[in-house]
């Protein structure tokens, strides 16, 4: 792309320079439209001539208004240009110099009187939001602000005030907000691309009404709702595109697009309309492209559709279609791209299905057609590159005919009803690279082997769940050097296949992927597998394998060299590999390089003991050896494999203790060592605290508190099973430990008065020192709690009170006993006290209470991970204490209390929070989750924010508090977890699906706080009618209505802040959208507060 920041007026070729960056801009408009449709990214060819044509008409149009000038640039315009700058910022700033004419400026064209008419700033980097003073460049013709940072709503009377304008581009941006309500597109606009940004509500009429010129309109990609806007027809006879696309528009398709004439392509999938499809589009003889798939459109298709002769894509997947397919559907003689995967189809394929000699792909995956696929002749169908027809009912062989299809690169017909062999005329689609015939009833394995080395181009090949009982030919020479080399996945799992691991795969020299898993394969694991230098995904599991772990598999390089690891293929398979094939969009596999990097080797009866050297497979993900018959210890060595995920010891005869240092496993979310003969401590810290007590069930001589097994009581009982005792011997026994016991009681006692009075505990080991009262200075005494009957009392050296000499007595005291009239909150897992100590200083002390298993992990991941988080907006944890079973926390004492108090329980609380004090809350509750997300080490996802958890100091600064349910993350990681977690309210929708909490989780929740705070309503309240009882709900439904101001806590209104409590209404919507990834991150939401009301003025 061009850009040009000095004399951008005129170029050599005649053509302004203006002119030629408004081809530019419509180019590239056609290739980001493209790519901003992953599902459909290769449905978009027919539109090429159609831009061309666009782009030449425009240009034209252009040059006969604008030519080149000499005159200086107008001052109004200029004055407009440097205040939209001033909102800005760039890595690249815009070089603006006001002592400079600003017709020279970068990306600004101007008319020979020296009115801007263009501003073309495409991909700049550009942040900030868009300043009203832009709409005073009233001569503006084109306007192109795509792939930036801008955020924020746009401007009131933005689109009327430019009456001149006919590009406007603000595509792949962050603007939210409604489109302004009394806002009206100026009749010359030709081209709107809106797409790719945050705005939500309906799409009025009367915005549309003027725009009688308008040739395209692309809205794909954000949060409109309501019913699809089938009346821009009677405005806008001459529209050609239309794309409403990836929104959360609802209901039927109103009649209407057949009105649209001129009409090429018509896009609105992945919303949530339902219903018959109108016939009425039927009637527009001009579409090349019909795209309206993962929606709940239902029944059948309509015959009306095969009158769209000029038709090239037809995608309706992912819907609840029934019935049959069009039995005229050949009439469509340009069909390119038929896409009807994922309904629920039924009867045969027509056979004039075949007179469709333009099909490039032919997608009819997962639905209920059947017949003899044989009978179908696809000789006809010269240009077909990818067939799937996988998850029917065909029965039959593989057809012939389609081997005459000899630009055929992908073939699947997986999980139907087929028979016989392969045959050898398949050897003629020399391009074929994928083939999956998975879960069919196909015969005769060495055969099908023998013809498929002759397909040279193939790089994926499944044919698991076919030739039953058959057994692998190990014949080395059953394929040449030359036969397979470019062969990346090869899958033969389910097959029931006998005999031993074929040699002949060592010949696979590209094999990155092998499944041999769920035969009867016996003997060893061949140690040659270990040179297979790209195979980073190996399942033999589920098979009658015996011997050792190969050490030769440690050397596997994909698994144990950085610079291996990265050079896993990135490039897109020709079809997905399916986890779940009914799924419109997600379980699936699209490119090798997101299989996990896994050895599964589970289900054989592998002995002997797992070698040191696995340690070497340090980029593994997934390593999984259970119920086998392994023996020994786990090697210290797994504590290399730092990207480990998923580790399975489970179900073998491993023996000696888990090793501590698996703690620092920080990726690894699925673990489990359960019935082996392991004994011992478990550890704790790190994601050992989230595991599930199934993860260790099966070793008696386990200990720990996720077990409810006391490590000392262990040692204290446990003898040799082996030996007998007489009963003299029991009676020495009995006699030694008496007197044992007796002399030490009386030390105890002696130390214990000795101490009390000195109040100083000497130095030395902790574990030698049984005291009621133990004080630390930092955190060495955490290895001491566990197992000891003892208290501990720990104040860290970041503790802003600076308290040193601090013991349980003190806080006893402080609380009056933990005395009822001292609770000041109800916290996680326990009350919460205030503590004023003798010297005047506060605390806040939470005293933990529930199930004592879970509160021990609870409590070791607070004291593990907030010891270090130290912030601002952040409540500071500054000590703890177990005493007595109980086990406290301390915090920095915030003397306003909470958020919630003060906008729902304190009676007059909520009108002494005036909007300037609401919005220094969520900006300093915005900055201490940000610390959280981003900053702290290891990253933290809070998983239960809310009003109560937003503490208040004696200034109103807003601090983040309560991690009772914080579990610890890496960067961009999920950790799962296995509870539910989050307050009725606030839990993002995404929880009741799975139990993972997420950081887009936490920005759900912070939105909701956002929205008490301008409504000054609760999220959930019962008193309020069904319609209204969920803040969210309620929130959406007002500004879908267009009556955002009702929104607001009538304390707030009248006070001159609306627009500031616009944009911040705007941020919060953003953050609760019902789909997570449509949220930003927690960064983007502290620099949209950040520039709220920083230029504020004083209210009139």
């Amino acid at each position: 792309m061009i850009t040009d920041n000095k004399d951008s007026r005129h170029l050599q070729s005649g053509l302004t320079y203006h002119q030629f960056r408004a081809a530019m801009l419509l180019t590239s408009l056609h290739s980001s439209s493209s790519s901003s449709s992953s599902s459909s990214s290769s449905s978009l060819p027919h539109r090429n001539s159609f831009y061309l044509i666009t782009v030449t008409v425009l240009v034209l149009l252009i040059s006969s208004v604008a030519t080149i000038c000499h005159a200086s640039c107008n001052q109004l315009d200029r004055d407009s240009l440097l205040s939209f700058s001033v909102a800005i910022s760039s890595p690249s700033p815009l070089n603006w110099s006001s002592s400079f004419d600003c017709c020279t400026w970068e990306g600004v064209g101007c008319d020979n009187s020296g009115r801007v008419i263009s501003l073309l700033l495409p991909s700049r980097s550009l942040f900030g939001s868009i300043r009203p003073s832009i709409a005073n460049l009233s001569k503006l013709e084109q306007l192109s602000l795509s792939h930036n940072r801008f955020f924020g709503p746009l401007p009131d009377g933005f689109f009327e005030s430019f009456s001149s304008l006919q590009i406007i581009d603000l595509s792949y941006n962050r603007l939210s907000g409604q489109l302004p309500l009394s806002d009206r597109l100026p009749s010359p606009i030709q081209l709107l691309n809106l797409s790719s940004n945050h705005f939500n509500g309906t799409i009025r009429s009367s915005f549309l009404e003027p725009a009688i010129n308008l040739v395209s309109f692309d809205i794909s990609n954000n949060s409109f709702s309501g019913q699809i806007p089938s009346f821009i027809c009677s405005y806008s006879a001459a529209i050609r595109v239309l794309d409403f696309s990836s929104n959360e528009f609802v209901g039927q398709i109103p009649k209407g697009f057949g009105s649209c004439s001129n009409l090429v392509t018509l896009r609105a999938g992945f919303n949530h309309l339902s219903g018959s499809i109108p016939d009425d589009i039927y009637s527009v003889s001009t579409l090349q492209e019909i795209f309206l798939p993962a929606n709940k459109f239902s029944g059948p298709m309509p015959e009306g559709i095969v009158n769209l002769v000029n038709l090239r894509i037809l995608a309706l997947y992912g819907n609840e279609l029934t019935g049959l397919i069009p039995q005229d559907i050949g009439r469509l003689t340009k069909l390119e791209q038929l896409l009807l995967h994922i309904n629920f189809l039924n009867g045969t394929v027509p056979p004039s299905l075949m007179a469709c000699t333009r099909l490039t792909v032919l997608n009819l995956r997962v639905n209920f057609l059947e017949g003899e696929l044989s009978a179908l002749d696809f000789s006809n169908l010269s240009r077909l590159g990818t067939i799937d027809l996988g998850n029917n009912l065909f029965t039959g062989s593989i057809p012939q005919s389609l081997f005459s299809c000899r630009s055929l690169t992908a073939i699947r017909l997986a999980t139907n009803k087929l028979t016989g062999d392969i045959m050898p005329g398949i050897m003629s689609l020399q391009s074929l690279s994928f083939l999956s015939v998975s879960n069919n009833s196909l015969t005769n394995f060495a055969g099908a082997i023998e013809v498929l080395k002759g397909c040279k181009n193939l790089t994926t090949l499944i044919l698991t769940i076919n030739f039953y009982n058959e057994t692998l030919p190990d014949d080395g020479n059953l394929i040449g050097s030359e036969d397979f080399q470019n062969l990346q996945i090869l899958g033969l799992g389910g097959c029931n296949f006998t005999g031993q691991i074929p040699t002949w795969l060592v010949k696979l020299r590209k094999l990155e992927v092998l499944d041999l898993s769920m035969n009867q394969i016996t003997g060893k694991i061949p140690g040659w597998l270990g040179t297979l230098q790209n195979l980073f995904y190996m399942d033999l599991s589920q098979n009658l394998l015996y011997g050792g772990f190969p050490i030769e598999l440690t050397q596997l390089q994909r698994l144990a060299s950085e610079g291996a690891a990265d050079q896993i293929e990135r490039s897109a398979l020709e079809l997905p590999v399916f986890v779940q094939p009914n799924n419109a969009s997600n379980q699936q596999y699209n490119q090798l390089s997101n299989l996990p990097p896994a050895i599964y080797l589970g289900h054989n009866s592998l002995d002997s003991i797992i070698p040191t050297e696995i340690g070497q497979l340090k980029y593994i993900l997934v390593l999984d050896l259970s119920n086998n018959n392994f023996s020994g210890n786990i090697p210290e060595t797994i504590s290399n494999l730092t990207n480990l995920e998923k580790l399975d010891l489970s179900g073998n005869n491993l023996s000696g203790e888990i090793p501590s240092s698996l703690k620092g496993l920080h990726f690894l979310s699925s673990f489990s060592v359960a019935h082996n003969n392991l004994e011992g401590p478990i550890p704790t810290g790190g994601q050992f605290d989230t595991f599930p007590v199934t993860s260790f069930l099966g070793n008696p001589g386990l200990c720990g508190q996720i077990l409810q097994h006391s490590c000392t009581d262990q040692s204290a009982t446990t003898q040799p099973s082996a030996v007998r005792k007489s009963p003299k011997m029991k009676i020495i026994i009995g006699l030694i430990l008496g007197i044992s016991f007796g002399i030490a009681l009386t030390l105890i006692v002696t130390a214990l008065w000795i101490f009390s009075k000195r109040r100083i505990l000497p130095r030395g080991d902790a574990e030698k020192n049984d005291l009621d009262i133990v004080s630390y200075n930092s955190t060495s005494g955490l290895s001491a709690e566990n197992g000891k009957d003892n208290s501990m009392l720990v104040m860290f050296p970041t503790n802003k009170n600076q308290i040193k000499d601090l013991t349980i007595f003190d806080i006893l005291k402080a609380t009056n006993n933990f005395n009822q009239a001292n609770i000041i909150g109800c916290g996680g897992f326990g009350l919460v006290y205030k503590a004023t100590l003798a010297d005047g200083t506060t605390l806040a002390v939470k005293k933990l209470s529930g199930d004592m298993g879970l509160i021990e992990r609870e409590f070791r991941a607070e004291v593990e991970a907030l010891s270090t988080a130290q912030h601002e907006n952040l409540v500071s944890l500054e000590g703890y204490c177990v005493h007595d079973g109980c086990r406290l926390l301390f915090y920095s004492y915030m003397e306003n209390g909470s958020l919630d108090y003060w906008l729902h329980e304190k009676t007059d609380g909520a009108s002494l929070l005036d909007w300037p004090t609401r919005l220094k809350i969520a900006q300093g509750a915005s900055f201490g989750l940000a610390y959280m997300h981003q900053i702290c080490e290891p990253h933290i996802v809070h998983r239960d924010i809310k009003s109560s958890n937003i503490l208040l100091d004696e200034k109103f600064k807003a601090h983040v508090a309560d991690f009772g349910l914080s579990r610890l993350i890496l960067p961009y990681h999920t950790h799962v977890t296995t509870e539910l977690v989050g307050t009725l309210g606030y839990i993002p929708p995404e929880y009741s699906q799975s139990w993972i909490a997420t950081l887009r989780g936490d920005v759900y929740s912070f939105g909701v706080v956002m929205l008490e705070l301008l409504a000054g309503r609760r999220p959930v309240d019962m008193t309020k009618s069904k319609m209204s009882r969920e803040l969210v709900v309620w929130v959406q439904q007002m500004r879908n209505e267009g009556k955002q101001e009702e929104i607001f806590d009538p304390l707030l209104r009248d006070k001159g802040f609306e627009e500031e409590m616009l944009k911040v209404l705007d941020v919060a919507c953003m953050c609760v959208n019902h789909n997570p990834f449509k949220r930003p991150a927690i960064t983007e939401v502290v620099e949209w507060l950040r520039g709220v009301g920083s230029k504020r003025e004083a209210p009139k």
